[in-house]
């Protein structure tokens, strides 16, 4: 699997957080257009599978349930695509299963919009009540109060990423611009932006692109080709979903933690 050989990383990091720059106007318009400031080559050897986890969203007993069925090794790389926190009962043990897997895999986690809000509520960023419009009061509720919020979760969503590439494949929370190369995109696309305002064409990379973001309210993966979506809205009814990104393997976890598996159709 050379194509494994260098995982690069994009990364925009103002005081450790991806920040908004000031709090007007709606949601979408907080938090668009800040540019990516890094682009760093992380290099590996050896390595495993490729594995993406769509959006979690406070479903603890579905994570656990993919971690368990996929057995990861040290050699495995998982890209989780962001949005681990909202909507879902237990969002404190999402974090701390996703801290623990670190200890098992090459774990490589994507920052979602809803991470990004609840940072920028945590830390005085915006107001609290723009968390609370998108479910946030399901997390507090988890948690106890917004103080009993863990040093070491707000620390692990601090540090999540924005954008993964390989050789063959791109990794983002919600879409991108097609047109633009991946240190030129924009927040607003990479976050915020939805699949149901329109499919975009092929990145100009030539790179299949994996995302989540768009849930799919009838639990099956958008396969478009040059772009899949595998946020099958768990927190809603559906299914969590991880898939082997090379072999097509899907695992698929319902909230309860319920588990079936396949092959995606090409």
């Amino acid at each position: 699997m050379g194509d494994l050989a260098e995982l690069r990383i994009l990364s925009l990091r103002l005081d450790g957080v991806v920040w908004v720059k000031r709090e007007i106007g709606s949601i979408g318009q907080n938090f668009k257009n800040l540019g990516i400031l890094d682009m760093l080559p992380i290099r590996q050897e050896e390595v495993g599978r490729l594995i993406a986890v769509g959006d979690i969203h406070g479903c603890s007993a579905a994570l656990e349930s993919l971690i368990e069925a996929i057995d990861p090794s040290p050699d495995d790389v998982i890209v989780t695509l962001g949005d681990y926190v909202d909507r879902g009962p237990d969002t404190p043990g999402v974090l701390d299963r996703l801290i623990a897997l670190r200890r098992r895999c090459r774990l490589v986690p994507l920052l979602g919009n809803h991470d990004q809000v609840m940072l920028a509520a945590i830390f005085g960023k915006i107001a609290p009540k723009l968390w609370m419009d998108m479910d946030g009061d399901k997390t507090v509720e988890a948690y106890g109060s917004i103080r009993d919020i863990p040093p070491e979760h707000t620390d692990f969503l601090s540090a999540c990423e924005l954008c993964v590439e390989t050789d063959s494949h791109i990794f983002m929370h919600a879409c991108y611009d097609p047109d633009l190369a991946l240190e030129k995109q924009s927040i607003e696309d990479l976050l915020w932006k939805s699949l149901r305002d329109e499919i975009p064409a092929a990145h100009m990379s030539g790179k299949r692109a994996v995302v989540g973001h768009t849930s799919q309210k009838n639990g099956k993966v958008l396969d478009a080709g040059h772009i899949v979506c595998i946020d099958t809205f768990c927190c809603g009814g559906g299914w969590l979903t991880a898939m082997d990104v090379h072999s097509g393997e899907l695992w698929q976890a319902n909230r309860d933690g319920g588990l079936k598996q396949k092959r995606i159709e090409r």
